[in-house]
């Protein structure tokens, strides 16, 4: 039993949504010549809603309302929309095999796929307690979060214990963003991480310090430094404590379990090309793989970065999913006529009231600036290497600040005093965009056009609080 298709897009997460759209957009297919295969059982969905409206105890973000392409302010994809174009949803189905070279695909179910043209879109895997021996991981009220199906448990296990106590195990950004739902549903919260503060990978001590003291004071503990080593159950198999490395023991009603995520590469090891320093299936410019007719998109992508002189990263953020698959599909579609992508590195959270956004690298010396001690503060870094600005952070800005600090990183504006950086801090930026740059010819695929979703938080002010409202209810178009 098999099926034929010019277009397969295997994968059913925000990458493959944008991908749908743009095709839709784009044309350049026939009625049943197009499909997306997907382990999950609805449609292609925003999946940042998980960790902020999903979480929510009153007026909580639900499907249909936040399929993708809402995030980007643009059509809402309902299977209904789908039928309309003439692509074929492979729903629930598991793809178990590929054979690159017979362009094909093997299901759970016996069926075979083939394709002319693949677009890989299978994104990521929460890691999992399990893989680091943890003894009594499989926990009924151990929670992860990466889908609805997990979604629903964690909401469904937050109603089973009312006021009782959380241990959230991880520091980045699904710790944080959980952390904050947990405290909206009026749960006691310990984070604990091995990190010497929060968001390592991104956060300086001093911006850290910031937002540790922000969760403090809505009552979450931080416990930094250590690991979970076990945990004690009770004779229905629930955690009721987890117990560190360094001796201690934290009454826990439940657990939430934030410590990273990997790339889903596992079909196509030893047919294409794996980038060993990051661990996603390797692309150029155009989003194609060692293999001529795949292309690979969204979290499982590694792609060359011009702006890092062509460094090959794997970006593990829903802006780099959504712009790598419209860029995929133009190539497909329009190889002559599209530039290789030219991407600007850029990250953003919501958390309680407070927004913040990241845009480059953050390597070389970091240079702080603004007001970290007001309560509707207005603070940030930016980061310089050999000179020139790398990466810049501004948290509770305007659109129009937040597209100055953008501006001076894509420009790569030279600092050539760093005390004097320090005292101009936000009015840096805010001039280096108001500079005339002559065109240099080069595509700009890849900038930011801010959206709403980079922007439309900072005038909402209670950010965790409106998500259910920014996906699917009133959408505003810039």
């Amino acid at each position: 039993m098999g099926r034929a298709f010019v277009y397969v897009i295997l994968g059913g997460g925000v990458a493959a949504g944008y991908a749908a759209l743009e095709f839709a957009r784009r044309g350049g297919y026939s009625r049943g010549e197009l499909c997306i295969i997907s382990e999950e059982t609805v449609a292609p969905y925003e999946r940042p809603a998980l960790s902020k409206g999903y979480l929510l105890p009153e007026g909580a973000a639900r499907l249909p309302g936040f399929h993708t392409c809402v995030g980007a302010n643009d059509e809402l994809l309902t299977t209904k929309w789908y039928k309309e174009q003439g692509i074929e949803l492979v729903l629930g189905t598991k793809v178990i095999s590929a054979d690159v070279r017979r362009k094909t695909l093997f299901t759970g179910t016996g069926e075979t796929i083939s394709y002319k043209t693949l677009i890989i879109a299978t994104g990521a895997r929460a890691l999992k307690l399990q893989e680091f021996g943890i003894q009594g991981s499989d926990a009924l009220n151990i929670c992860y979060l990466r889908n609805i199906d997990d979604a629903d448990k964690l909401v469904n296990v937050m109603k089973s214990c009312p006021g009782g106590n959380a241990v959230v195990i991880g520091g980045g950004y699904i710790g944080m963003e959980c952390a904050a739902a947990l405290v909206t549903n009026k749960i006691k919260v310990t984070m604990v991480f091995p990190e010497k503060h929060c968001m390592g990978r991104l956060f300086t001590p001093k911006i850290a310090e910031y937002y540790e003291n922000y969760y403090a004071s809505k009552g979450v503990t931080f416990v930094k430094g250590t690991v979970l080593t076990s945990f004690e159950k009770d004779t229905t198999g629930k955690v009721t404590a987890v117990i560190l490395k360094d001796g201690r023991h934290l009454r826990a009603d439940m657990v939430v379990v934030g410590i990273g995520i990997r790339a889903n590469t596992s079909l196509f090891e030893g047919q294409l090309v794996i980038s060993m320093e990051n661990g996603g299936i390797k692309v150029n410019g155009q989003l194609q793989t060692s293999d001529s007719s795949v292309y690979a998109v969204g979290d499982v992508a590694a792609f060359p970065i011009k702006l890092f002189d062509g460094d090959v990263r794997r970006l593990e953020h829903v802006d780099s999913a959504r712009r790598t698959a419209r860029h995929a599909v133009a190539s497909i579609l329009e190889p002559s006529k599209t530039r290789d992508i030219d991407y600007l590195p850029f990250f953003y959270s919501r958390v309680f009231t407070l927004s913040w956004q990241f845009y480059g690298d953050n390597v070389g010396q970091a240079v702080h600036f603004g007001d970290f001690t007001s309560s509707s503060p207005r603070f940030g870094a930016y980061w310089v290497n050999k000179g020139h600005i790398a990466g810049a952070f501004l948290e509770g800005g305007s659109r129009d600040e937040y597209e100055a600090i953008s501006v001076a990183v894509w420009r790569k504006a030279k600092v050539t005093n760093m005390a004097e950086l320090e005292k101009q801090g936000l009015a840096f930026a805010i001039q280096e965009s108001q500079k005339e740059v002559p065109d240099s010819g080069l595509a700009v695929v890849g900038k930011p056009t801010y959206t709403w979703h980079a922007t439309a938080g900072v005038a909402a002010a209670v950010s965790i609080a409106v998500i259910g409202y920014w996906y699917g209810r009133k959408r505003r178009r810039w």
